[in-house]
């Protein structure tokens, strides 16, 4: 069955089930949903697992919503929606942030529009010319340093120019080693945790999505340590 058959017979747009097939993670209304599978003839759980699992779910279980055993498989369109559907704030504690820049298509662009609109948009970075960066360098050996893809950002934030609402800082000194060690991407209710395992670089490392429901959650213990390295977090001249 073609998009354009199945939008039909559900009442839907084409639009609205090309997005259903390129996008893993956009969950149709429930009952564009029970339509969907009375057409096709299968079970929910067979092609909206999530949707089943966190019906069930309780406690703050129910703020896992998806895992996955390294970043990079991660789709791109996650993120893409995640940054693009943020209002309010945005906070970004990666050691580089280095790939938002090439990830995101016109993030430059998005981020401009956001503090424009009234959303905060923070970037908290390791030293480029601090020694965990420079232990970290020699840990991964990798031909993209740490230090360069630090210095990606900052380029790419000097070129956005002084913005009211944009915010830079490089982790204190001694938070240098907990700010390499876990990625928090908070983008308002939602955020992207990756611990980065001993040796691998960080889209080798497992990522958790989470969205919050409740006080004191897995969410908020996440919030509240990004929001402690920012606090004692040095201002980058210019930002």
């Amino acid at each position: 069955m073609t998009p354009r058959q199945l939008a039909t017979r559900v009442g839907v747009t084409v639009k609205s089930v090309e997005r259903w097939i390129a996008d893993e993670e956009r969950t149709p209304h429930a009952q564009n949903r029970l339509d969907t599978c009375r057409v096709l003839g299968v079970d929910e759980q067979m092609i909206w697992p999530e949707t089943v699992t966190t019906r069930v779910k309780v406690g703050n279980d129910r703020e896992l919503v998806h895992s996955y055993p390294y970043r990079s498989a991660c789709p791109s369109t996650v993120w893409t929606r995640l940054v693009n559907d943020t209002t309010g704030d945005m906070l970004l504690t990666g050691y580089t942030n280095y790939f938002f820049w090439t990830q995101v298509p016109d993030f430059a662009g998005i981020v401009r529009r956001k503090v424009k609109s009234g959303c905060r948009v923070r970037f908290l970075l390791g030293d480029p010319e601090g020694e965990i960066t420079r232990q970290r360098e020699d840990i991964e050996a990798a031909a993209l340093t740490v230090s360069t893809r630090i210095r990606i950002t900052l380029e790419n934030l000097d070129r956005l120019g002084p913005l009211e609402g944009l915010e830079a800082r490089f982790s204190e000194a001694a938070d240098a080693v907990n700010h390499v060690g876990l990625s928090v991407f908070q983008f308002d209710h939602d955020a992207l945790v990756t611990p980065h395992l001993a040796r691998v670089i960080g889209h080798d490392s497992p990522m958790l999505h989470l969205r919050r429901q409740g006080d004191g959650g897995m969410f908020d213990r996440f919030k509240d340590h990004a929001e402690e390295l920012w606090e004692r977090g040095v201002p980058i001249h210019g930002h």
